[in-house]
């Protein structure tokens, strides 16, 4: 097994995004828990270190939901600005949509997943860690709160199970990694739990 390389130098610049990123997101909170938003940003951004991710790609996990959610092209353009042409480019790689209001959540999702197939490998890394971020809260979200964890979220049950299945499968594809096969793992806990919770309840 190839062991990684996580000996990184951060330097003032992921400072300076830590604080952008904070700037940006400081009204937000996440979903269900309430949490300050920059909670999921950090958790990613440590996920992509972990995984032997270099400063740019640890700038962009920190940043990668500000097109998204703080001001589409402007945003990915002052990220540019302040960060260069490669973090842009994987915020703008991670990111579904740069728009507002944004698209349907499904045709949204869907057009993104179509993607995965030619996204560079270090937006897939970020992108995986986003992921693997996610599935690990909603797996949170479900042991406290069982079924009344997918009312958060647009997709549903169904919808959101479906997409997150869908991203594994297309980071797999694309050769995995250690952060895929976590995300593996947790999703097949969540899955196992709610394939038990089924079984107690016809029991």
């Amino acid at each position: 097994m190839a062991e990684i390389d996580n000996r990184v130098q951060l330097t003032q610049r992921f400072e300076e995004a830590l604080v952008y990123a904070f700037r940006l997101h400081a009204a937000q909170r996440r979903k269900g828990s309430g949490a300050p938003y920059i909670s999921h940003l950090l958790g990613v951004a440590a996920l992509v270190l972990e995984d032997g991710g270099d400063e740019d790609e640890a700038i962009a996990a920190l940043l990668h939901d500000a097109v998204e959610d703080q001001g589409g092209q402007a945003a990915a353009a002052e990220i540019r600005r302040r960060f260069g042409e490669r973090v842009a480019a994987i915020v703008e790689a991670c990111s579904d949509a740069d728009t507002q209001p944004k698209p349907p959540w499904l045709e949204r999702k869907a057009r993104f997943l179509q993607t995965l197939d030619t996204l560079p490998a270090d937006a897939l890394r970020v992108l995986a860690a986003d992921k693997l971020y996610n599935v690990r809260s909603l797996l949170r979200a479900y042991r406290l709160e069982g079924e009344g964890a997918w009312a958060r979220f647009r997709g549903g049950r169904e919808g959101t199970l479906w997409y997150y299945r869908q991203a594994l499968r297309g980071l797999a594809a694309r050769g995995g990694g250690p952060l895929v096969d976590e995300l593996r793992e947790a999703l097949g806990v969540l899955e196992a739990l709610m394939a038990a919770d089924v079984k107690d309840d016809a029991d």
